[in-house]
């Protein structure tokens, strides 16, 4: 069990465990697959931190990553780095504790690209959310009139803006397709105070926001050339409404492609939080129901999926708008995006498996026809009126 202070291994007689000095260093780390041990030896402190031992060890013995919160609720753990240890390898050995989920080096450099690409994302969107709040300090309300304002027409208007262009019917004229129906608002759109102080600004900003988009694309490419392994996990992947290409590398990323550390679908859908938490005292169900905040990468793109799959004529589809209906859009994104990693998880679980839509009628084709008609016969007879039924000829 590692832990910062001490390194200790299982002894083979039970006069309990072997204590090692902790030295952080690379040599250190590896000298200690040279101790004698008997039991896996695993991690207990923050993962963040001893991910780099954990994998300069895992190669030598088996090794457990696991999450500190598991025994935070356990009595009797003493202060003391060596103590604690000590307590921790204990623990394991009671069979207290269990491995966290750590993906082969394939998938941890496939994660590093897809969750690095996440992050530029969200820069990029940050700095052009800067870009068009300089626009409005400026009284260029060019956003009122232009959905996407850093497309062709929008980016070159800019860039006249900062040539030191400042006629609106100027300004207006370089708009392209469509948007040339809009010219007159356009006129009065560009109607305001612009200065020397907003263009440095703008120009820095877009530089920035062309310097993400260059980094994004990279790692654009990089991810492509390490999903290749995963080419046929990907095309399957990519069968499910909602689900692309980036997204099922990011599905891929974050659970892998062997599920046999998840033995079923349920396992899945716990470990990433995707199942309905249940608490229930004296026979009385208590709280809401919240899933719990796990993986938020994970949850990211499958939120996204079930919204997407949500506007198709599919089951997926048909089965968010019938929950959206009875118990909100929140609700219906959870529980598609649940079904969603279900049948990934199938997918992934045997190759010959190919994702079959059951069609957005498939709730209707379920359906008792006898007790649909003495539901609507009880609901008219409960509002008084007397039902008589007649066959349509």
């Amino acid at each position: 069990m590692l832990r910062a202070g001490a390194w200790p291994w299982p002894a083979a007689d039970a006069g309990g465990p072997d204590l090692f000095d902790d030295d952080p260093l690379t040599a250190g780390v590896v000298g200690l697959a040279e101790q004698p041990r008997g039991d896996p030896g695993g991690d207990g402190s923050n993962q963040r931190l001893q991910r780099p031992p954990f994998y300069l060890l895992e190669g030598s013995f088996e090794t457990w990553l696991v999450n500190a919160g598991d025994v935070k609720h356990l009595p009797g753990r003493p202060k003391t780095d060596r103590l604690d240890a000590a307590w921790l390898c204990k623990v394991a050995e009671r069979q207290m504790l269990q491995p966290s989920f750590v993906p082969p080096s394939p998938i941890r450099i496939l994660r590093d690209l897809t969750r690095y690409r996440v992050d530029l994302v969200t820069a990029r969107t940050a700095e052009k959310q800067r870009v068009e709040k300089l626009l409005e300090d400026a009284q260029i309300k060019l956003s009122v009139v232009v959905s996407d304002i850093f497309g062709v027409s929008g980016r070159e208007m800019m860039a006249a803006l900062i040539a030191g262009e400042r006629d609106p019917r100027v300004l207006a004229e370089m708009a392209r397709g469509r948007m040339r129906s809009k010219t007159a608002r356009l006129v009065e759109a560009f109607i305001g105070r612009f200065s020397d102080h907003h263009g440095f600004m703008l120009t820095t900003m877009l530089a920035r926001i062309d310097a993400l988009s260059a980094d994004i694309e990279a790692v654009q490419q990089r991810t492509a050339q390490e999903l290749a392994p995963f080419a046929s996990a990907v095309a399957r992947l990519d069968e499910i409404p909602g689900i692309g290409a980036t997204a099922a590398a990011v599905i891929i990323a974050e659970i892998g492609v062997d599920m046999t550390r998840f033995p079923t679908p349920a396992h899945l859908s716990s470990w990433a939080k995707f199942a309905p938490g249940v608490k229930e005292s004296a026979g009385r169900k208590k709280g809401n129901g919240a899933t719990g905040h796990g993986n938020r990468y994970l949850a990211r793109v499958l939120g996204d999926a079930a919204v997407n799959a949500g506007r198709t004529d599919t089951f997926l589809g048909e089965r968010y708008r019938r929950i959206a209906r009875r118990r909100g859009k929140k609700r219906a994104i959870v529980a598609v995006a649940r079904s969603i990693l279900v049948i990934a998880w199938h997918l992934l679980n045997d190759n010959n498996t190919q994702f079959r839509d059951l069609g957005p009628g498939y709730y209707d084709s379920r359906v008792n026809l006898n007790r649909k008609m003495r539901n609507h016969v009880r609901e008219l007879q409960a509002l008084g009126y007397k039902v008589t039924l007649e066959a349509a000829a």
